[in-house]
C-alpha cells in the first residue's frame, strides 16, 4: 500500500475534473462543492491484463456506485453515478488500492448530463478505437500460483502454466490491443467451464484473466529426445515430463526449454564437462552464462547478497542480477564464469521452472536458446532445426509465443539500480517524459547497431522495445523488423518523424531512411553521444528547457559530428543541440572493427601514437609484450596506419581499455565476446587498493589541446605502465591503479571546464560506464566537486538505451 501511494505522489497520476487537471490527491474545494452525480473516470497507464476492473467493481460496489467499467483502447473508462461523497471516496481508493501490476499515469474526470440507466454496478465488454492504452510486461509467478502448483488438493497442482491477474504472460502473447483472450495465443485455448466459472468470478483473482488455463483445457508441456528417438523407460517413474527434465539435468543433460518469450538452454552448473559441452556446441568460448536457482538460499551458498538485490531477484521483473561471488573455489563449474568476479542470477519466474527445480540444490546454467549472436528460439520447429545439435532433450509446450522478449540483467552499484539489457518485465512498459515533452508529437527512433533498441514516442510517454541484440546478424535484423511492425500495429503508432544514429553503415539507419522516404516524413540523423546524453537526460526527468549539463560519454564507438570516430567525448548538451568541449587522444583502429577483436592491435597502436618504436625496443625490449608484438606483420600495419587504410582514428575509451587489458596480457590475442578485455581487467581490480592514498595509485595523464579543444593525452600513463611491467609489478596492481587513474583525469578535465562554462550537472553514459570501479570512482569524484552526478537506472547506459535518446532530442528538435 505505502509503495502505491508513493507512486501516485510522484505525480505521474493527475486528476481532470470537468476536463481540467488539478492535483494528485484530491480534487479542490471549489469542486467538491459541485454536484455530480454522474462522472465519466478515465484511467490510462498499466491497467489491461492486471485486475484493473475486478478492483474497480469491487470498490464501485463497496461506496454504493452504479454504472459500468470497460477497456478500451485507451486503458479504462469508468462511468459512475452516486452521490459526491462516495465518488470522491471511490477515486481516492482507486489510487490507494491499485492492483499489484497495475500502474495509474494519467487519471481524468468528467461530468456527465444524462442519466446513467443501470440498476447496478457492471463490467462492460472492451470497446475497440484509437490505441493510447500500454502494455503490461510479462510478470514472475505471485506467490498465490507458487503456493497452488504445489498443493497436492489445488486443481492447478504441478500445472506449468498456471496464472492469474497479478503475474504471468502478457507482452509474449500479445497481438492486439484491447488486451482480451481472443487477442493473444490463448485464443486456440477454450476454457473448460472451472476456469470459465474463475474467469467471471468478481471475486476470484483469476477474474478476466486473459491467459487462464489448468490441466483440462490449457497448454501443456512434452518432453522430446533432440534424436526423436523413444524416451527411456526409466523417465517414465518421475512425476510428469517436467519434473523429468529435472532428472535429465542432474544426469548431466543439456535441456532446451521453452519458456515465456522463448526457449533456454539449461544444464548443471556444477559439472564442468556438461557445461564446457554446452559451450562447445553453442559456440560461446568465455562470455559468463547466466544461471538459475530455485530460491534464496540456493543463491546465498554462491554469492553475497544485498537487501536491495534480493527484492530485485523477487520482484515481478525477476531479471537476472549480477551478484559478487563468495569464492572462486565454489563448486559451480569454472566454465560457467572464467575471468570474473561476478556470477549473473535469476530466480524461477514461471511455474514450468519452479516444477523444474523442486528438486534441485544446486544452480543451472540458463542461457539464450540460440546460436551465438542469433536470436533466441521461440517455435518449436525452429528450436528442433537450430538447437538440435546443442540440446539433448527438448522440453516443449503448445502455446505460442507472439513476441520474443529475453531475460533483463540489471545490477547494483552503490545503492542505485544499474540496468544492462531491459527486456522481460520492463519492456515495454512506458518511461514518463520529463516536463516540456507532455504532447510531444509521434516519434520512431532506430536505436543503434549493436544492443538494438528502438522507442515510439508519444503522448508524453516513451515506449523502448525490449532487448534485439545486434543488427549485424541477419537474423537478428530480420527479427527486428518483425517486431518493429508488431509494435506499430499493437500501438498504431502515426508518425510525424523518425529519428537515426548519424553512422551512415548502420542497418537500423538505412531502414529508416527507407521508412521516412516511403511514408514522406521528415528523418532526423541525431549524433550518437548526443543520444546517449539526452536518453540519461530524460530518464532523470530533466525539463525540455533546462540549462546544458556536461555530458561524458564514454563508449566503443560512435560516428562524430565531423565524421570522424568518437568513443571518449566531454559534450556540454540540451535536448535540442551540442558543442564539443573536450575529448580523449585519437588512436588509430588498425584494422577497422579488427581492432575490436584483437585487443594487441589498439596496444600497438597506443604505444606507436605516444614513442617511435625504436625507442620502445631500446627502453622496454625485454618486456614480454614487446616480444609478442615483434612477431606481428608491423610494416604492414605501419603502412595501414600511415595511408589510413582501415585504420580510421578514435577517441575511444573502450579501445584504451582494450590496449591497456592487451599490454598486461589479458585478452591479448583475441576476444570472443565484446568488451571482454575490460570486462576481465574490471575483475581484476583489488577493492582495499582503491582504498590507498591516490598519489599511491596514480598513472600520469595530461590534459593538451586538439583541434581547439581539449585533449586527454595517456602518454605519461603509458610511460609508467610500463615502467610497472619491468617492475614486474601484477596485473591486479596495474588494473587498479588505470581505472583510478582514468577516474583521476576525468574528473580533472570536468574541473577544468567547470571554471570556463556555467556546469551544475554531469551526465555520466555510455557503455564504458558500465565499469562500476569506474562509475562509482568517477560519480565520487565529482561528488567532492559539489557537481550533481546524473547517471542511468530505467535503460541501460550502452546502446541499448540510444533509441530514447534519439527519440526526445528529435522531439525537442521539432519542438523548435
Amino acid at each position: 500500500m505505502e509503495n502505491r501511494r508513493r507512486f501516485v505522489g510522484a505525480g505521474l497520476a493527475r486528476f481532470c475534473v470537468n476536463e481540467h487537471i488539478v492535483g494528485i490527491k484530491t480534487a479542490p474545494t471549489r469542486y467538491r462543492s459541485i454536484i455530480m452525480p454522474n462522472e465519466e473516470i478515465r484511467i490510462y497507464g498499466i491497467v489491461q491484463g492486471v485486475g484493473f476492473r475486478p478492483t474497480v467493481y469491487r470498490l464501485a460496489k463497496a461506496e454504493g456506485l452504479r454504472g459500468d467499467v470497460c477497456n478500451d483502447a485507451q486503458g479504462v473508462l469508468i462511468r459512475v453515478s452516486g452521490s459526491q461523497t462516495s465518488i470522491e471516496e471511490f477515486v481516492q481508493r482507486l489510487q490507494q488500492e491499485c492492483p499489484p501490476l497495475a500502474r495509474i499515469h494519467q487519471l481524468t474526470r468528467r461530468r456527465c448530463e444524462d442519466e446513467l440507466t443501470c440498476d447496478d454496478f457492471v463490467i462492460s465488454s472492451s470497446v475497440s478505437g484509437v490505441v493510447k492504452t500500454e502494455i503490461a510486461p510479462d510478470a514472475a509467478t505471485c506467490p498465490q500460483c507458487k503456493a497452488e502448483i504445489f498443493d497436492p488438493f489445488s486443481r492447478w497442482y504441478r500445472y506449468p502454466f498456471t496464472n492469474c491477474t497479478h503475474c504471468g504472460p502478457r507482452l509474449s502473447i500479445i497481438r492486439a490491443i484491447p488486451y482480451d483472450r481472443h487477442n493473444t495465443s490463448m485464443t486456440s485455448f477454450t476454457m473448460c467451464a472451472d476456469c470459465e466459472q474463475e474467469y467471471k468470478d468478481i471475486e476470484n483473482r483469476r477474474f478476466h484473466a486473459q491467459p487462464v488455463a489448468c490441466h483440462i483445457c490449457g497448454p501443456q508441456a512434452t518432453l522430446e529426445r533432440a534424436d526423436s528417438q523413444p524416451i527411456a523407460a526409466s523417465m517414465f517413474s518421475m512425476l510428469d515430463d517436467v519434473d523429468a527434465v529435472c532428472t535429465l539435468l542432474q544426469k548431466g543433460e543439456i535441456v532446451a526449454i521453452k519458456g515465456l518469450g522463448g526457449f533456454h538452454l539449461a544444464c548443471d552448473a556444477t559439472q564442468e564437462a556438461a557445461v564446457q559441452k554446452l559451450r562447445q556446441r553453442k559456440r560461446r568460448d568465455r562470455k559468463p552464462l547466466a544461471l538459475m536457482a530455485r530460491d534464496i538460499p540456493v543463491i546465498e551458498e554462491y554469492c553475497i547478497l544485498s537487501n536491495q538485490e534480493r527484492e530485485l531477484l523477487e520482484s515481478p521483473a525477476a531479471p537476472i542480477v549480477l551478484l559478487h561471488r563468495k569464492a572462486q573455489e565454489d563448486n559451480v563449474a569454472p566454465s560457467v564464469a572464467p575471468g570474473q568476479n561476478t556470477l549473473g542470477f535469476i530466480l524461477p519466474y514461471t511455474p514450468l521452472h519452479h516444477l523444474i527445480l523442486k528438486r534441485m540444490n544446486r544452480p543451472i546454467v540458463f542461457t539464450s536458446g540460440n546460436l551465438s549472436e542469433e536470436p533466441q528460439c521461440v517455435d518449436n520447429d525452429e528450436a528442433r532445426h537450430k538447437l538440435g545439435k546443442i540440446a539433448d532433450y527438448f522440453l516443449f509446450h503448445n502455446r505460442e509465443i507472439v513476441n520474443r522478449v529475453d531475460d533483463s540483467v540489471v545490477r547494483v552499484v552503490g545503492d542505485k539500480i544499474q540496468t544492462i539489457r531491459r527486456a522481460r518485465g520492463y519492456a515495454p512498459a512506458p518511461i514518463q517524459l520529463p516536463p516540456g515533452f507532455n504532447s510531444a508529437p509521434q516519434i520512431l527512433a532506430m536505436g543503434s547497431e549493436l544492443k538494438n533498441t528502438f522507442c515510439l514516442l508519444r503522448d508524453g510517454q516513451a515506449i523502448l522495445s525490449q532487448h534485439l541484440g545486434d543488427l549485424e546478424n541477419a537474423a537478428t535484423f530480420k527479427a527486428y523488423q518483425e517486431t518493429l511492425n508488431l509494435y506499430s500495429n499493437l500501438f498504431e503508432h502515426k508518425l510525424d518523424a523518425i529519428a537515426v544514429d548519424c553512422h551512415p553503415e548502420y542497418l537500423s539507419t538505412k531502414l529508416g531512411k527507407q521508412l521516412a522516404a516511403t511514408h514522406q516524413i521528415k528523418l532526423y540523423n541525431i549524433q550518437h553521444h548526443h543520444a546517449h546524453i539526452a536518453a540519461c537526460m530524460a530518464e532523470n526527468n530533466i525539463p525540455l528547457d533546462e540549462e546544458p549539463v556536461l555530458g561524458i560519454a564514454l563508449d566503443g564507438l560512435g560516428y562524430g559530428e565531423d565524421g570522424t570516430v568518437w568513443g571518449g567525448e566531454f559534450l556540454l548538451a540540451d535536448y535540442r543541440s551540442f558543442k564539443r568541449l573536450a575529448t580523449f587522444k585519437p588512436v588509430a583502429m588498425i584494422g577497422g572493427t579488427q581492432a575490436i577483436k584483437q585487443p594487441w592491435r589498439n596496444t600497438y597502436a597506443q604505444l606507436i601514437s605516444a614513442f617511435s618504436w625504436e625507442d620502445l625496443k631500446n627502453q622496454y625490449g625485454n618486456l614480454e609484450l614487446l616480444e609478442f608484438i615483434q612477431q606481428k606483420p608491423l610494416n604492414l600495419l605501419n603502412q595501414l596506419v600511415k595511408k589510413r587504410i582501415n585504420s580510421p582514428e578514435a577517441s575511444s575509451v573502450g579501445r584504451l581499455f582494450d590496449a591497456v587489458a592487451g599490454a598486461i596480457g589479458i585478452c591479448r590475442e583475441e576476444c570472443s565476446y565484446e568488451g571482454q578485455a575490460a570486462i576481465e581487467m574490471e575483475a581484476l581490480v583489488e577493492q582495499n587498493i582503491l582504498n590507498f592514498p591516490k598519489e599511491m595509485l596514480n598513472y600520469p595523464f595530461d590534459i593538451g589541446v586538439f583541434d581547439s579543444i581539449y585533449c586527454i593525452e595517456p602518454r605519461p600513463m603509458w610511460q609508467a605502465l610500463l615502467n610497472d611491467l619491468q617492475q614486474q609489478i601484477t596485473q591486479q596492481v596495474i588494473a587498479t591503479k588505470f581505472h583510478q587513474s582514468l577516474a583521476n583525469v576525468i574528473v580533472q578535465m570536468v574541473d577544468k571546464l567547470c571554471q570556463e562554462n556555467i556546469i551544475n550537472q554531469v551526465v555520466l553514459t555510455g557503455g564504458v560506464f558500465q565499469n562500476c570501479v569506474l562509475l562509482e570512482q568517477v560519480s565520487q569524484g565529482l561528488e567532492r566537486l559539489g557537481r550533481t552526478v546524473l547517471t542511468h537506472s530505467l535503460v541501460p547506459s550502452n546502446d541499448g538505451g540510444l533509441s530514447l535518446g534519439q527519440a526526445v532530442i528529435t522531439s525537442a528538435r521539432l519542438y523548435n
